[in-house]
């Protein structure tokens, strides 16, 4: 029998709702709420398996892991909290669980967007305000259609952002997509384009793409003085593909309309952040993933993970 342990489970079942036994069939399985640098290599003793759920697992800590780990799995699709070059000098290998939360990320994007378009969000500031203007006076906020409007989809070809565009469609939206591999598409409404392109044109732009070196602050000061002073910039990728600083200048001088952010850079950010206060910006904490059936199903292809990996056959290995 195999040896698990979850290093940080309460990132993942915070409200005790989620059901373990398939991971339990496998192997025994040692869960721990959060785990210390210190604790961790105490924790790792002995195990074969350690999971872990988007906590900092870099080099100096995996170098001295025992002999006995033999596969890190992160429970989740990003993996760049893991030093995998490290991992991989040990002979320990790295999955992670891409497409378990497809539909909630996406459905999150889109309910931005609907948000965004109807101001949702400012009317409900005024109305907790005790400011009654929308009902007594003409409507104070914008409030438009989605239809024939454009959505960016930077990293359009992933299974997220291929869900998003096709609900956007069904919405009667107009997409442009930019990805380092360009496509064709056969749809006349789905274009895929440069970024320069994709960020003056779009009314909307959603990032889909992983953190890398590449994609590091990939939006910054330059890039969001391309974009339409009407345009709003949604992220529920990672915090840091977007420079924070440079968009907080360009969301208090107005150079864009506004932004949804399920991702920040710091996460959480520091309390002090402007980004808390804006009334153009819809910050949420890291939820897209956090739906009950997506952290189920995450488990779900988690133990498929283990169970693969324990048969010889590993999967979703990424170093």
């Amino acid at each position: 029998m195999k040896n698990i342990v979850f290093l940080n489970s309460a990132k993942l079942d915070f409200d005790n709702k989620l059901d373990f036994s398939l991971l339990s069939e496998l192997a025994t399985v040692t869960k721990y709420d959060a785990s210390s640098n210190e604790e961790i290599l105490e924790r790792v003793k002995g195990q074969n398996i350690v999971i872990t759920k988007e906590m900092p697992v870099g080099r100096d800590l995996i170098l001295q892991f025992p002999p006995s780990v033999k596969l890190i799995c992160e429970a989740g699709t990003g993996y760049n909290n893991i030093d995998i070059v490290a991992a991989r000098e040990k002979n320990i290998a790295v999955c992670n669980v891409p497409s378990y939360s497809t539909e909630a990320v996406a459905q999150l994007v889109i309910t931005f967007m609907l948000n965004l378009s109807s101001s949702l969000i400012q009317q409900q500031i005024m109305l907790h305000q005790k400011n009654f203007d929308n009902f007594t006076k003409f409507l104070q906020v914008p409030h438009f259609e989605l239809q024939e409007k454009t959505l960016g989809v930077i990293g359009g070809t992933g299974a997220i952002g291929q869900n998003v565009i096709s609900i956007a469609l069904t919405l009667g939206m107009n997409i442009l997509v930019y990805n380092r591999n360009p496509k064709i598409s056969n749809d006349p409404k789905v274009k895929f384009v440069t970024l320069d392109e994709l960020l003056k044109q779009s009314d909307f732009i959603t990032i889909h793409c992983p953190l890398t070196a590449d994609t590091k602050h990939l939006i910054n000061k330059d890039r969001l003085k391309m974009m339409k002073k009407s345009a709003f910039i949604i992220n529920t990728a990672r915090g840091a593909i977007i420079n924070e600083t440079d968009l907080i200048e360009a969301l208090q001088q107005g150079e864009i309309a506004g932004a949804a952010l399920d991702v920040q850079d710091p996460e959480p950010p520091e309390l002090h952040n402007p980004l808390f206060t804006m009334d153009n910006v819809i910050l949420t904490p890291h939820i897209g993933w956090r739906r009950l059936e997506s952290r189920q199903r995450l488990i779900q292809l988690m133990a498929g993970n283990v169970e693969s990996f324990i048969q010889g056959k590993p999967i979703n290995v990424v170093n």
